[in-house]
């Protein structure tokens, strides 16, 4: 999903993910593999669980922005925050698994 102004969050919003991410460890390690299937279904997994995730790039340090807009389009969720060599990721979680 690129982020046009239709489906930008709006900036209450993002500032209150911004504060609840600064209390979250990161969950997803991006190495020397990058983006591969395996992270991405990981990826995938923890946004249905979290809605929100904290990813830490141990490398591919110096790609961040695009490595941190790929796995934000590969997994359909809004990049929040990039700070350091932590992404932040969100993704709202499907009514279905809301209620469940």
């Amino acid at each position: 999903m690129s982020e046009t102004e239709s489906t930008r969050l709006p900036g209450a919003v993002v500032r209150q993910l911004r504060s609840r991410a600064q209390k979250l460890e990161p969950v997803i390690k991006v190495g020397h593999a990058g983006a591969s299937p395996a992270l991405l279904k990981s990826l995938d997994d923890a946004l249905t669980l979290h809605e929100l995730v904290k990813i830490r790039l141990t490398d591919h340090k110096d790609q961040k922005k695009e490595v941190a807009r790929q796995l934000a389009d590969a997994s359909r969720s809004h990049l929040v925050w990039l700070i350091g060599h932590c992404v932040v990721l969100y993704r709202e979680r499907p009514k279905a698994a809301a209620a469940a």
